[in-house]
């Protein structure tokens, strides 16, 4: 369903950089391009589900603005998103070709007792997510794209749920504040590792309870810092999972580029909202090419 209007409680990508989409155009004639889109997640610490409620997509072209509603809400688990799992939103949708300069996702997420969309704890309670007022806009990316004719985009939206989940201090259930990445699928890769569990023996108090998690800052050599809103913040993090007695994690979607990855088991206590002293307990640099998957190791040694 199309229709024009300015929907509140939303998540918004401003996009304002070009980004050429669709050069396999296989049809001169066409007015019209195709459009995927589909949504991951960076882990948060403490939670057993994340749920939104996902209600449709909206795009501004120009003058233009085009609303796709579903027919039904899009329920997605997020926390079951990570590392390269990702749930479909659209699927060859079929748009006007053009410079599109922005995106939003439409989500059911108010403080109304409906549980729409929502945060369950390990300790299995529940808490509404609500996006908070103002924050309508969202977080603006500097990430745009272009429709060829007859042509194709292919994107993923990275919830980076350890920077979006915010505790109102006081307030009803949890926050939404959207902290989104926009990744061309066709320039991205993955990267994956092991911790060696004596580093994790010597860095966590009970790696039963929490192995810890790995931070990925854009490029070689970087300083790492914890989450609190600052140029200095991770493009992203994983948890390490831990599987007969190897611990592993996984980066998904990563943007073709150089890395910094650094381990902690303080991930947990970073609040993103404050300025965290966390301590890593060691560093690697990784090298991210188009649709392959990179091994960056932490020994311990």
């Amino acid at each position: 369903m199309f229709r024009t209007n300015w929907l509140r409680n939303s998540l918004f990508l401003a996009v304002t950089s070009a980004l050429v989409a669709g050069c396999n155009s296989s049809s001169s004639g066409s007015d019209t391009g195709r459009l995927s889109l589909n949504v991951t997640d960076a882990p948060v610490d403490s939670a057993s589900k994340v749920v939104v409620s996902f209600s449709g997509v909206e795009l501004q072209s120009g003058g233009s603005r085009t609303e796709i509603l579903f027919d039904e809400p899009r329920t997605i688990d997020l926390l079951a998103l990570q590392g390269s799992n990702s749930a479909n939103l659209l699927e060859g949708q079929e748009l006007p070709v053009g410079e599109y300069q922005w995106m939003r996702l439409l989500v059911n997420a108010e403080q109304d007792s409906v549980l729409d969309s929502y945060i369950e704890f390990e300790d299995g309670s529940v808490q509404e997510l609500s996006v908070p007022s103002g924050s309508q806009t969202g977080l603006k990316l500097v990430r745009g794209f272009t429709l060829l004719a007859g042509g194709s985009a292919d994107f993923t939206i990275d919830f980076d749920l350890r920077k979006s989940i915010v505790d109102p201090k006081g307030g009803q259930g949890m926050h939404l504040k959207p902290a989104l990445r926009l990744i061309d699928n066709a320039q991205s890769g993955t990267i994956t590792g092991t911790v060696a569990g004596e580093l994790i023996a010597s860095a966590c108090a009970d790696a039963s309870l929490d192995a810890g998690a790995v931070y990925a800052f854009v490029g070689s050599d970087a300083v790492a810092d914890d989450v609190d809103g600052d140029a200095g913040d991770p493009l992203t993090s994983a948890l390490i999972n831990e599987n007969a007695g190897v611990y592993s994690y996984e980066l998904g979607f990563m943007p073709v580029g150089t890395y910094t990855l650094a381990y902690t088991c303080e991930a947990a206590t970073d609040d993103p909202e404050s300025d965290d002293v966390i301590v890593f307990a060691e560093q690697a640099n990784a090298e991210v090419v188009a649709d392959q998957t990179t091994q960056a190791d932490f020994s311990g040694i």
